[in-house]
């Protein structure tokens, strides 16, 4: 199954929903940083959710950006999304290793700690819009269904998951948003806590085989779920080797000069996608020219 998100309304729009189908996002993050599984887990779950929020962004320029920092040992995560389906991110620490949780599950809370989770929507005015809320739990979803509450004042109910092979490579990854309308009855509230009290988890629905529409149609079921839309989403860098001089660039001359003294060749490390950019001092040279 090609990796999608779908975007839908319920209950003459009381309800708007996504949900999002994300194994080979996972999975290429996992390749790009050698991560662990229980990094693998925390690292595809906030990538599923940064696709589905960079999907509500409306402007083709906007940009999403999902910080988490805590005190585990993965120290932080770093997810960014634009409104086109393109995601990409990073863990601080990729190779932290823990013993299952108490329920036989990656434990994920445990490798995030408690901390903070910011959003930041840069949405080309002077100063991006940044939201900031305490982790509640660290396993993600329930952070982002606490931050949706208090800083957007949206009720929302977030799913996310990624399920491991033996081979420790991603099996299924895939995620819902599901945010109630200021106009929302309480009928179509009690439905809606009905239906999820009834879903055990996300992975088990992907794993069973079901669709993102499927998903929303179980999650949805009796309040007239009505598909809207469908995107693909992709883990994608738009590093390049151009950007990386920018950057280079941007040090000034005399950072640039002293890398040249050094006479030795450098390697940049784009943090999205673990690509090494070499530059010779040949290289450097030229860009020194370029700088101010």
């Amino acid at each position: 199954m090609s990796d999608y998100i779908v975007r839908a309304t319920a209950a003459g729009a009381q309800i708007r929903a996504f949900a999002c189908t994300a194994r080979g996002v996972a999975e290429e993050a996992r390749r790009a940083h050698n991560t662990s599984p229980v990094v693998t887990a925390a690292l595809g779950r906030l990538l599923c959710a940064g696709a589905m929020m960079g999907s509500m962004l409306k402007g083709e320029e906007d940009l999403l950006t999902l910080q988490v920092k805590g005190d585990g040992p993965v120290q932080g995560l770093m997810v960014t999304a634009d409104a086109k389906g393109n995601v990409k991110g990073y863990a601080n620490v990729p190779d932290v290793v823990l013993p299952a949780n108490a329920a036989g599950k990656l434990d994920v809370g445990r490798a995030v700690g408690s901390g903070t989770l910011r959003v930041i929507r840069d949405m080309g005015l002077k100063e991006p819009y940044v939201g900031q809320t305490l982790l509640q739990t660290g396993e993600i979803a329930e952070d982002l269904t606490y931050y949706f509450a208090t800083s957007e004042q949206v009720p929302s109910s977030v799913g996310l998951g990624v399920l491991m092979a033996r081979d420790n490579t991603v099996k299924q990854a895939g995620g819902f948003i599901l945010q109630l309308m200021p106009f929302a009855e309480e009928a179509v509230i009690g439905r809606l806590e009905r239906n999820l009290s009834g879903i055990t988890s996300v992975t088990s629905m992907l794993d069973a085989g079901n669709t993102p529409e499927q998903m929303l149609g179980q999650l949805l079921e009796g309040l007239d779920c009505e598909i809207l839309e469908s995107m693909p989403t992709a883990f994608c860098c738009n590093c390049d080797r151009k950007r990386i001089e920018k950057v280079l660039i941007s040090l000034g001359k005399k950072e640039i000069r002293d890398m040249i003294e050094g006479g030795e060749e450098i390697e940049v490390n784009c943090q999205f996608c673990n690509k090494n950019y070499r530059f010779s001092v040949e290289n450097l040279t030229e860009i020194y020219k370029k700088s101010r």
